[in-house]
């Protein structure tokens, strides 16, 4: 079986899907659809935008498909009419019901960025770091009904940076995720592949995340917090509040100090020193609404923060 010969259907929306579907187009597949979700309002002018999957396949003249809801009757003609022999999976955005998955005769394989069957679930990357993990990775499998849950078929791990954020993580995944799926379709080519089932006893789960998920408690240890707020960069970000105005907070350090948390110990141009639950951090970056991400340095010379001051 060569790679040309395999009809093959791409489901992904955002950019770390991206890179999977441009090694599948190097690989020589049979792309003969690209489904993504509908174009969205984005921005202050809330133009509708393309999905950035959309984009790519566009310039690849690859025929793409926006259904509203994947479980839709004529959806699922659609896709049924042609007739793949594979669906790829990257953070499409829906789940696939029974009726798409016993669609394709080589069954639907997902791209997960963990290793199953930790961090199932919307937001792995930023959950494994939120965790304080030091490794997680790209997991390929045959998907099955459940939530994450199908034969596992390629794991590549990869070290988790001690200050890395879930935006740069994700970036480091979304190549890693493109080199996991080419060797999963080596691997299929060769008909080599060893699924093997899930230990559900050993499942965690990572829900999508929400703005109030950003909020810092501030009686929690210092190493928490740190890495809550490089596990919710870029997005959702963490904040506390200042004079009860949002205060948004990235590129933390943990650092030596006591006091009751949330105090203000230190400010100056090495950051911002806060307490914790236990031990101290070190803010290098502080945003407040209408304004500018600012370094610590710049960020004092419009706003003082005196020892003492509370934050929360």
């Amino acid at each position: 079986m060569r790679a040309d010969q395999i009809r093959t259907v791409f489901m992904g929306t955002p950019a770390f899907a991206c890179d999977t579907l441009a090694g599948l187009i190097a690989a020589g597949l049979d792309l003969i659809g690209v489904y993504t979700q509908p174009d969205r309002p984005k921005g202050r002018g809330q133009k509708l935008a393309p999905p950035p999957v959309k984009e790519l396949a566009l310039q690849h003249g690859l025929p793409v498909f926006q259904p509203t809801r994947l479980r839709l009757p004529e959806v699922v003609a659609e896709l049924q009419a042609l007739n793949p022999d594979l669906i790829v999976v990257v953070a499409y955005g829906q789940i696939l019901p029974k009726s798409v998955l016993d669609i394709p005769r080589l069954g639907c394989i997902n791209v997960h960025a963990s290793l199953l069957p930790k961090y199932r679930g919307a937001a792995p990357i930023n959950k494994a770091i939120i965790d304080g993990e030091t490794q997680t990775g790209i997991t390929t499998m045959l998907m099955d009904v459940g939530l994450d849950t199908g034969d596992m078929l390629i794991k590549k791990s990869l070290a988790i940076g001690s200050d890395e954020t879930a935006g740069e993580l994700h970036d480091r995944l979304a190549l890693l995720g493109r080199e996991t799926m080419e060797e999963t379709l080596r691997q299929l080519l060769a008909g080599t592949l060893k699924p093997q089932a899930q230990d559900d006893a050993l499942m965690t789960y990572a829900p999508m995340l929400k703005k109030e998920d950003g909020l810092i408690d501030w009686s929690r240890p210092a190493s928490e917090i740190h890495n809550r707020v490089r596990g919710l960069d870029p997005w959702p970000g963490a904040f506390t509040y200042l004079s009860g105005e949002v205060l948004k907070i990235s590129a933390t350090r943990c650092a030596a100090g006591s006091g009751a948390p949330g105090t203000v110990l230190a400010a100056g141009t090495d950051g911002v020193r806060v307490a914790c639950g236990s031990d101290a951090l070190l803010i290098n970056l502080l945003q407040l609404p209408g304004k500018k991400r600012l370094p610590a340095a710049d960020f004092l010379r419009g706003q003082t923060l005196p020892p003492g001051t509370r934050l929360g």
